[in-house]
């Protein structure tokens, strides 16, 4: 209390605390507070994590503009990697904290959205028809800032906001202030961006957002939004995308448990925990994660580009992460870092900043999408007195609706079509078939990281994979098959680098006999290079799950696409020899092919909504690497 009661006593006299952060993680019934001196790093890795007994060491403001470190897109706005390097913890009481924390009511003058409404909504317009519906992606989020001044001291208006979130916000990960000298942030984040402990890394997709007016949503409306195909597409992209971030920083990948329900006070997400033991550096983990699909997109680097095009001007610490670097007990690296959402940006001048975006799927309307900012700005703007509050009634227990039976069958039944590798425990070897066992796969990531979790199902199978980026010089004819990835793009524009390079390694595996896998873009430009016409559908398969008849055999399976090839006959003729194609009876879509030495697959049978992703690809390597005499194994 003592450390509290300091920094209170400062602000109320007008002086300055120095730097300092309180912290109510999720559950708690104690907040905690942190004090140091703060210093501005240029990069992830110069975050200090010093060796010594346990405790936390840095608690880092990541923003936006980190993201250029893994070389994606950004507007550059020069917000600083500030770093709270700490000297003093401590705990405190919620009851105690609560009683010292000022209870005045925030003032504010000139508030309004920088954009408006009706910009707002053709933007997303726009990213409908030109980026999504031209196969950049299947998700984007886009986002607008709510502005105004704070009137008096921003430090002691900040703290009230932090009294009235810590009051009437229930389902935060962390609800926190953060003072760095030169910003204040202070906000109720309820989604864990990543987290390593004991060896053990988790991450937490957040999506679909249930707007109630109450204290507690309405039980019917809940039931119809958690049955909403709109809300549990907009979940399954968000859980694909952070499967594939696991893929990168856990060992063996992630395991799927969940959904739950997360009930906050204006509105209720949906949500999955991800979980895989991991050996990498927490700062390497926060790299390898920027940052959540949640709150950019997917894919990812494409996403980046997309945001940079639509917006057209720095996010700031909206969609970064606040960090909280430590060491355990046995003096190992710990973290958690929540992500920087329905959070206030102050300055020393009290300009406030609240920025929120939606995510543009393609069921959205803009409509929908203007509705759910406002909905997502509600909180942290009624903290500070900027919208109604929810009614809180001293004494009167919550009701939890995901403990109702109904809204628990409703969110189980959404993993009835999902795919088991991703959601059941692995054993080591359980899945390795003879045939293919050691045998060597080099997969061509076309600018989607799907491609890191195809190499953890080959692996699975028995495979030896390495993967190389499009770009990436190098020989390709050492592998017993090469796996040429999805990625996003216009297949048709074969003059582009990435497009060119694709079709020349494929060209190459078809002209030398060489076994080849073509999945998504790779299987739309090998398509293209057997002859088949290549369309843009009219509506984008971007998340979209479907049942289809693969080659005699019903198989449920995801897509993400928005180009397709297209075939009149489910036998061709090409200059590789006759194609068997499995194509759609209504248009002629093509779903996959195979021939002499190699196949394609317009769906992604890694995704977690292809229930029968594993089995498809043992069939289709079976086929293409038959058993090889033992004495001609690798050795």
């Amino acid at each position: 209390m003592i450390l509290l009661h300091q920094l209170l006593t400062a602000v109320a006299a007008g002086d300055d605390p120095g730097p300092f952060a309180l912290i109510r993680r999720e559950g708690a019934i104690n907040l905690e507070v942190f004090t140091g001196e703060v210093r501005v790093v240029d990069r992830l890795a110069d975050i200090a994590l010093p060796a010594g007994g346990p405790g936390p060491r840095t608690l880092s403001l990541v923003p936006y503009r980190q993201i250029a470190e893994r070389g994606f897109a950004c507007v550059d706005d020069g917000t600083p990697l500030e770093c709270l390097e700490i000297g003093g913890h401590g705990m405190v009481p919620l009851t105690d904290a609560l009683a010292a924390l000022p209870d005045e009511p925030v003032r504010t003058t000139g508030g309004g959205f920088d954009i408006s409404d009706e910009e707002y909504a053709a933007t997303v317009g726009r990213v409908l028809a030109d980026e999504i519906g031209r196969g950049e992606g299947a998700n984007f989020v886009i986002h607008r800032t709510y502005r105004a001044t704070v009137e008096g001291a921003p430090l002691a208006a900040a703290l009230a906001a932090l009294r009235r979130l810590l009051v009437t916000e229930r389902g935060a990960y962390w609800t926190f202030l953060v003072y760095t000298g030169e910003r204040i942030l202070v906000g109720a984040s309820p989604e864990r961006h990543v987290s390593v402990a004991d060896g053990l890394v988790m991450m937490n997709p957040i999506s679909g957002t249930f707007k109630h007016p109450g204290a507690v949503a309405e039980r019917e409306e809940l039931l119809r939004f958690l049955t909403d195909p709109k809300e549990i597409d907009e979940l399954y992209m968000v859980l694909d995308e952070e499967l594939k971030m696991m893929a990168t920083v856990a060992d063996h990948g992630g395991q799927v448990v969940g959904p739950y329900l997360k009930e906050m006070s204006h509105l209720a997400h949906t949500e999955y925990l991800l979980a895989g033991r991991g050996s990498l550096d927490v700062r390497e983990v926060l790299r390898e994660t920027m940052f959540a699909p949640t709150v950019t997109g997917s894919p990812m680097e494409n996403a980046c580009r997309v945001i940079a095009r639509h917006e057209r001007h720095g996010r700031r610490y909206y969609s970064g992460v606040l960090a909280m670097l430590g060491r355990d007990e046995a003096g190992r690296q710990t973290l958690d870092a929540p992500i920087l959402i329905r959070t206030a940006e102050i300055t020393p001048d009290g300009e406030l900043r609240v920025s929120v975006g939606a995510t543009l799927v393609r069921h959205s309307t803009a409509e929908g999408e203007v509705a759910e900012t406002h909905t997502k700005a509600a909180g942290v703007l009624a903290a500070l007195g900027l919208r109604p509050d929810v009614p809180v009634v001293a004494g009167e227990p919550v009701i939890r609706l995901a403990d109702d039976p109904a809204v628990r069958d409703a969110l189980a039944a959404r993993n009835d079509r999902l795919a088991r590798f991703w959601l059941e425990q692995r054993v080591p070897g359980a899945t390795v078939l003879p045939a293919l066992a050691g045998r060597r796969t080099l997969i061509v990531d076309g600018e989607d990281t799907f491609t890191g979790m195809l190499a953890h199902q080959l692996r699975a199978l028995g495979l030896e994979v390495t993967l190389h980026n499009w770009h990436q010089a190098g020989p390709v004819d050492g592998y017993d098959l090469v796996l040429v990835g999805p990625g996003p793009g216009d297949p048709r524009r074969i003059d582009e680098p990435k497009m060119a390079a694709m079709r020349q390694v494929l060209a190459e595996q078809l002209a030398g006999g060489r076994p080849v896998l073509a999945v998504c873009l790779g299987h739309q430009l090998l398509s293209g290079l057997l002859g088949l016409p290549l369309h843009r559908r009219s509506a984008p398969y971007q998340g979209l799950q479907r049942e289809i008849d693969l080659f005699g055999a019903v198989r449920r399976v995801g897509f993400y696409s928005t180009f397709t090839a297209v075939a009149d006959a489910d036998r061709v003729e090409t200059g590789y020899g006759p194609v068997d194609v499995a194509r759609d009876a209504a248009d002629g879509a093509v779903h996959a092919l195979r021939g002499s030495g190699f196949a394609g697959v317009q769906f992604h049978p890694e995704s977690v909504l292809s229930y029968d992703g594993m089995r498809i690809l043992a069939d289709l390597i079976t086929h293409l690497l038959p058993a090889v005499p033992a004495s001609h194994a690798h050795r």
